[in-house]
């Protein structure tokens, strides 16, 4: 069942349960109104019973029963019986009367009473005269009232169905109404595939949930049509800059293999092919790395590391590469409160991060000074890496983090453009973030930050 037939039949259901609950209130109310004003007119008979017998005047009863006959609606088949009360409990019976036992039990105990059988109504009440009580019993059939109910009740039922067929009618507008919108949606995304990413629904002006959808749909557009691009332009460098060294690679060999040569070509040969080979695995160890910092964070942090140590190692590995670095690591911390440094991570692909970070400080900067300071506290961790290098110009920064990209003026530095971009994934899944400040010809200002509250208690 679609949604349109689902909103149009929850609709009926729910105008024929409140239809059917109002009908079955006003039934109820109508027919406790029509039996309480009968019992008001039987009350005023008996009153009028009780005058006629306890006159002793004939003109004051002939008054009394003309004003029974003509000053007051007929009743039908109307009985009137007056019951003398012999003791607290006894009375004349009259064999006439078929009620039950506690009709005249209540009567004796409260006073006054009603009764109703076969739409046949009695009410009974007790009356004292000159020390004498007597039991006034007044019976008539409800016929009107019956009539009234039958017709109430045929209204209800006919003007019941009426509704349900109208609200069956306004259901299906409705829902087209509150669907129409949606199903242009549907129809507008599936026009946009790859190929026309560029496409975008039609703004709504009204602020609703739908405009809310739209614009749902559009920034999710901004973002896979932004990702594909991205994609696309990883693709092409990744394929040029894998094809450069393996098309070397096959070139030289197959210079080498067209004849013979002196044994110093053979070593020059094979330098070059060992160059272009290592420039090969190092690009392919780090596409694989970048591919797999796209896992499950959460099961890629599995340790628990102090960062001040993390940053020891990263600098013992980094005076293997450059041995006359000029990297300085400044901890601002006291040593008693060590345990403010311990992060969950994975500690490879995290020292693999701050590694490439620090790495481009002393690449871009000649090896000149680069300062890393740590601090930390209850909140967060902190690590600023602060180089005196080339900077960044303002127009590069939007696509530090794409793959491959490099700027003009880091082209003359060896590198594929995977640094940066493998840095800022494997940080964003360690839930932290990173800022990049930079102003060319005077150096950059990298900070991580890991704040504590971000860190899932699942990875602990």
């Amino acid at each position: 069942m679609d949604i349109r037939k689902k909103i149009t039949f929850n609709y009926v259901a729910l105008s024929t349960f409140s239809t059917s609950l109002l009908c079955i209130i006003v039934f109820f109310l109508f027919r406790e109104n029509n039996r309480y004003h009968f019992l008001k007119r039987l009350d005023d008979r008996s009153k009028i019973v009780a005058s006629i017998h306890f006159q002793k005047d004939p003109e004051k009863i002939k008054y009394y029963k003309n004003l029974q006959k003509n000053g007051l609606e007929e009743l039908i088949e109307e009985e009137e019986y007056v019951l003398k009360i012999n003791s607290h409990n006894s009375f004349d019976y009259n064999t006439n009367l078929n009620l039950p036992n506690t009709f005249y039990t209540n009567i004796l105990s409260t006073g006054k009473d009603s009764y109703e059988k076969d739409n046949k109504y009695y009410l009974g009440q007790i009356f004292e005269e000159n020390g004498q009580r007597y039991i006034v019993i007044v019976g008539a059939r409800d016929r009107k009232g019956k009539d009234t109910t039958v017709y109430i009740v045929k209204i209800m039922l006919f003007g019941g169905i009426g509704f349900v067929i109208l609200a069956f009618l306004l259901g299906r507008f409705l829902a087209k109404r509150v669907i129409n919108p949606v199903a242009r949606i549907t129809k507008e995304v599936k026009r946009i595939s790859a190929s026309n990413l560029h496409n975008r629904l039609p703004e709504v002006k009204n602020s609703d949930e739908i405009s809310d959808l739209t614009n749902t749909f559009n920034n999710m557009l901004d973002r896979l049509e932004t990702s594909f691009e991205i994609q696309a332009n990883f693709i092409n460098n990744a394929s040029h800059e894998l094809k450069t060294p393996i098309t070397t690679i096959i070139a030289e060999a197959e210079i080498m293999l067209l004849k013979e040569r002196e044994v110093n070509e053979y070593v020059e040969s094979l330098e070059n092919i060992y160059s272009q080979a290592s420039r090969l695995g190092n690009l392919t160890e780090s596409l694989l790395k970048l591919t797999q910092t796209g896992y499950d964070g959460q099961k890629q942090v599995s340790d628990v590391a102090r960062i001040d140590e993390l940053l020891l190692d990263v600098k013992s590995d980094l005076d293997k590469i450059y041995p006359d670095n000029r990297v300085s690591i400044i901890i601002n911390i006291a040593p008693k409160e060590s345990n403010l440094l311990l992060l969950p991570c994975n500690k490879p692909l995290l020292e693999l991060a701050i590694n490439n970070i620090i790495t481009n400080g002393v690449k871009y900067s000649d090896n000149n000074e680069v300062f890393v300071n740590l601090s930390a506290n209850d909140e967060m961790i902190k690590i600023t890496i602060n180089d005196i290098g080339i900077g960044i110009p303002p127009e590069d920064i939007p696509h530090l983090y794409e793959p491959f990209f490099r700027g003009k003026i880091a082209t003359k530095y060896i590198g594929y453009g995977l640094g940066l971009p493998l840095a800022s994934k494997i940080i964003r899944m360690h839930e932290g973030e990173l800022q990049v400040q930079s102003e060319q010809n005077k150096g950059t200002i990298v900070t991580i930050i890991f704040k504590k509250r971000n860190i899932k208690k699942s990875n602990v």
